[in-house]
């Protein structure tokens, strides 16, 4: 797959300068906007899966609602294109995932299975954990899927231990890492970029700045806005990516993923992204207005973008569309259905799984 750099109405000498950092805006007029050259079947795939996660995700905030998910519930709605541009690079079964809280969108790249993971989530034993973990706490060995984590910052090190681990037995697998602009200011993380480039290890950091961590914008919490330079004192190398549009994901994770696999270290990608909904399902966001969200769905939506692609190129009806639509509601119906009829696990399921 080519890459070539983006000429949608955009490039680095119009990108947006720091006077936009109070914003909410993309700030760093550096910003990578070379994209992936995308095919007919790339952008369908492309459209498929953002989309799955996001009627998933909506889906899923219904159920909360119900009181169907007890505890919290963190939505990826706005985020998509970069675990789907991202998962696009990777060696499916091989390559390790490891991310946070805000994990239902990574599972689902992975393929795991919808029903497993909403299950999970309503506490069932058809969970992917069964029903022990609910949302931040889900794994799955064969898609190399390592959580899920509840605690700031901890995946951090845990995917630089998978990172390790491939390493020394000599594999040119790659771990990626997935953190937020909150965490990316935790102790742990600049402990982890030392010893990851100490040794070499062949991890990408990848830093979903979504602009307002748990309800904080990045300009109020962080002396350092431009968080592809986090790792310059390491000696790691980083950029910025425009995380809104897939293609620009896939081309900047192909780079990443060619520098570790080849032995050369840690790779830090910082995606400039928006989450839609609030931090949790209990935020009502009034940290940001209605406007600044409205406006970046209707300008930077990342499903959008792939959707006038389709059409403008010929590729793609309203109806094709459509039909996609409808069989990703149906797979999010039933999964939906699958985990609200699915029982509770025995309470027997307490003491297994348990290391002494």
């Amino acid at each position: 797959m080519a890459v070539r750099p983006a000429t949608e109405k955009r490039s680095r000498a119009s990108a947006p300068t720091s006077a936009t950092r109070k914003t909410g805006k993309i700030s760093n007029p550096a910003i990578n906007y070379q994209v992936a050259e995308f095919d007919k079947d790339d952008e369908l795939k492309a459209y498929h899966d953002m989309l799955l996660i996001r009627r998933f995700e909506e889906k899923a905030g219904q159920l909360y609602g119900m009181g169907l998910i007890g505890g919290f519930c963190h939505l990826y709605i706005g985020q998509e294109a970069v675990v789907v541009g991202i998962q696009k690079a990777l060696r499916e079964g091989e390559d390790q995932v490891t991310t946070s809280y805000r994990d239902h969108g990574h599972m689902l790249a992975c393929g795991m299975d919808p029903k497993g993971v909403m299950a999970e989530l309503t506490g069932r034993q058809g969970g992917y954990s069964r029903g022990k973990g609910g949302s931040m706490h889900m794994f799955s060995r064969e898609k190399q899927f390592f959580g899920g984590h509840g605690i700031v910052g901890a995946q951090v090190p845990i995917g630089a231990g998978l990172a390790f681990a491939d390493k020394y037995r000599g594999t040119d697998n790659v771990s990626v890492v997935y953190f937020g602009d909150g965490a990316a200011n935790q102790g742990q993380v600049y402990e982890t970029f030392n010893m990851a480039q100490l040794w070499k290890l062949p991890v990408i950091f990848v830093i979903e700045n979504n602009r307002y961590a748990m309800g904080t914008s990045v300009s109020r919490s962080s002396a350092q806005t431009d968080f592809a330079k986090r790792g310059e004192s390491f000696n790691i190398p980083g950029e910025q990516v425009d995380g809104m549009d897939v293609r620009a994901v896939k081309a900047a994770a192909d780079r990443a993923v060619e520098w570790a696999r080849a032995g050369n270290g840690p790779y830090i990608l910082e995606m400039q992204t928006y989450r839609y909904r609030g931090h949790s399902m209990s935020d009502p966001a009034k940290y940001r207005t209605k406007d600044e969200v409205q406006k970046m769905r209707d300008e930077r939506d990342p499903i959008e973008q792939v959707r006038k692609r389709l059409v403008e190129k010929g590729w793609a009806s309203e109806d094709d569309l459509k039909e996609i639509d409808k069989n990703v509601r149906a797979v999010v119906t039933e999964a939906a259905d699958f985990a609200s009829a699915d029982a509770e696990p025995d309470p027997s399921e307490l003491w297994t799984d348990i290391l002494r």
